[in-house]
């Protein structure tokens, strides 16, 4: 717990500035954890998966400043580099920092999921997009049809959009 909440604050000064990001990684954060608990991942993979919500997009600000844009493709590549130097120095394990910056490299691709906490990631950050993209219900409809697995995240966009 200490190790998420020194992430979480190192996230916010990193994102210093910039409120709607934070914003965002805060929310993605909140339903990753609502999820990953009532499915009941292990421990491990619930840490795996809370450290990975709160990096999840920290690509971005790279993305905008190198090439004025910050597309999903350009987040997978410039992410996992990030947020490696800060889960190094912030003293996670090797193998923690392999899977996290893993989520951060494929947190914008769909298909071949591998694990319940890539697949939770994407239902949390479905979830929060949906909502600030102001997606219209259809939208929210494909994403309930072709992206939500889990029985959690199932009901909570079917009790927010649909």
């Amino acid at each position: 717990m200490e190790q998420i909440n020194q992430l979480y604050l190192e996230m916010i000064r990193y994102e210093q500035g910039c409120p709607a990001r934070i914003q965002h990684f805060t929310k993605v954060f909140a339903f990753a954890k609502l999820i990953g608990e009532s499915e009941r991942l292990d421990a491990d993979t619930q840490f795996l998966l809370e450290s990975a919500a709160l990096v999840h997009d920290i690509g971005i600000r790279m993305a905008e400043e190198k090439y004025k844009t910050c597309t999903g493709t350009l987040q997978e590549q410039l992410g996992p580099a990030i947020a490696k130097e800060m889960l190094v120095r912030l003293n996670f394990k090797e193998a923690e920092i392999e899977r996290i910056c893993f989520l951060v490299g494929h947190h914008h691709t769909y298909n071949h999921v591998q694990g319940l906490d890539y697949q939770i990631l994407l239902e949390a950050d479905f979830l929060v997009n949906l909502y600030e993209g102001q997606q219209d219900q259809s939208a929210a409809r494909r994403a309930y049809q072709q992206i939500f697995c889990t029985e959690t995240g199932k009901k909570i966009c079917e009790q927010m959009f649909l």
